[in-house]
């Protein structure tokens, strides 16, 4: 309260426009017709204490005192970005698939080929677990630049049990480095090819890993990819079912190039989210609509791959809860700005302004299960963006412009 004895640790002053999603702290994902519900407040103040919002409104209504001022000269500030769904942690690269999709090679045969995914696994699984964490962090450190200042990072490139733990503690050890905060996902990215091979690798994936997996902390979510060239299904039941047996929450990559039953089973499992989402149809649509599973978007894939948007608009006027995320990967989405994925949620998925800063704010924190970010009012994590701009839509509608002025995480300024 702006009244309290108690001095802020940091007052934001001088605020142009303070933009925030609406509802209060803890209060979730907005949907449908609030989708797009965006607060503004014009000439305001924000007052941090402890790393949480203490204090915000007009300037002329603070009372108290605060040993540290941030002028935001007039700018706009806006919540810090969640990022809900990356692969930051990669050796090697993906020029050779980049150079056979421009030649007019398609994604899947790609995979297919043994290219793609499983040779950035090549790459990946034999690596120390200090050489990740050195070519992970400056990935980290660039999405923070530009706005995000909580990060979801998968495991997915090891396959081998081993690999996909050595991963896992890379995520470990990268959190005291990055200047976001990390949470870190256990994924189950591509089976191994051999039938009898896949059955074992699922067996132990439910029965051994998750639960190893879930007993040392290393992860807060299971991820499973549903495609044809990925898991079916049935395969993600069991692993989520375990997921869900050993208390961690459930996400899926689904329905990115064919609907085979992704959406539905993470309904039924109530996962957080549901990725990709470029093949939804109608029952899709409807599904996510009547449930609590958000979808996540990532235009990135639509804008490197060249393959049609997930449909934000259709679902956001059936009633869903949509989020937005990078998938910053080296193969379907090398995106290391979080702005930028704003701008092509509008472009490419539908969605207003208003909607894409909702989408990657509150309900982007509600699709990791963190419900205390993603708004500027009291009670939340002190994250936001003081932006070189004095309109907060100048977020969503510059095009690698640098729009990111200053990054606060949880009361304190940081360069990323």
């Amino acid at each position: 309260m702006p009244n309290d004895d108690a001095p802020a640790d940091l007052l934001v002053a001088n605020i142009g426009q303070l933009a925030t999603p609406a509802g209060a702290c803890g209060d979730g994902a907005l949907r449908g017709a609030r989708h797009g519900e965006v607060l503004v407040t014009p000439r305001a103040a924000l007052a941090v204490r402890d790393g949480r919002i203490a204090w915000a409104g007009p300037e002329r209504a603070w009372r108290g005192e605060a040993r540290t001022v941030l002028d935001a000269g007039g700018a706009a500030v806006v919540p810090g970005l969640v990022d809900p769904h990356t692969h930051a942690v990669w050796l090697g690269d993906r020029l050779a698939d980049f150079d056979a999709r421009a030649r007019g090679a398609d994604y899947e045969a790609i995979l297919a080929g043994g290219g793609g995914i499983r040779h950035t696994v090549r790459c990946t699984a034999a690596a120390p677990e200090a050489e990740l964490v050195r070519a992970a962090l400056p990935r980290l450190e660039r999405l923070t630049q530009g706005g995000a200042t909580t990060i979801e990072v998968k495991s997915g490139y090891g396959l081998e049990p081993d690999a996909e733990l050595r991963m896992l503690r890379a995520v470990r050890a990268l959190r005291p480095l990055a200047a976001a905060e990390l949470a870190p996902t256990l994924l189950f990215h591509v089976p191994p090819l051999g039938t009898s091979e896949r059955r074992d690798y699922v067996a132990y994936g439910a029965a051994e890993l998750i639960p190893r997996v879930a007993r040392e902390g290393l992860a807060e979510a299971v991820d499973v990819f549903v495609e044809r060239e990925a898991f079916t299904a049935g395969e993600a039941d069991r692993l989520l079912a375990a997921a869900r047996a050993h208390g961690l929450a459930g996400k899926l990559h689904a329905e990115q190039f064919h609907a085979v039953g992704g959406t539905a089973c993470a309904v039924r499992h109530g996962a957080l989210s549901v990725d990709h989402g470029e093949a939804f149809g109608d029952g899709e649509i409807a599904a996510l609509a009547a449930s609590s599973t958000l979808a996540t978007l990532l235009p990135g894939v639509t804008l490197h791959l060249g393959i049609p948007a997930a449909p934000g608009r259709a679902l956001v006027d059936a009633g869903a809860a949509v989020a937005v995320g990078s998938d910053l990967n080296p193969g379907s989405s090398p995106v290391f700005d979080p702005a930028l994925v704003l701008g092509l949620a509008v472009r490419l998925n539908r969605l207003t302004p208003a909607e894409a800063l909702v989408a990657a704010t509150a309900n982007a924190a509600a699709a990791l299960g963190r419900r205390d970010r993603g708004r500027l009012v009291p009670g939340c994590r002190a994250d936001l963006l003081v932006l070189d701009a004095a309109d907060w839509r100048e977020l969503a509608y510059r095009l690698g412009g640098g729009v990111v002025a200053r990054v606060v995480v949880g009361g304190v300024e940081r360069t990323g």
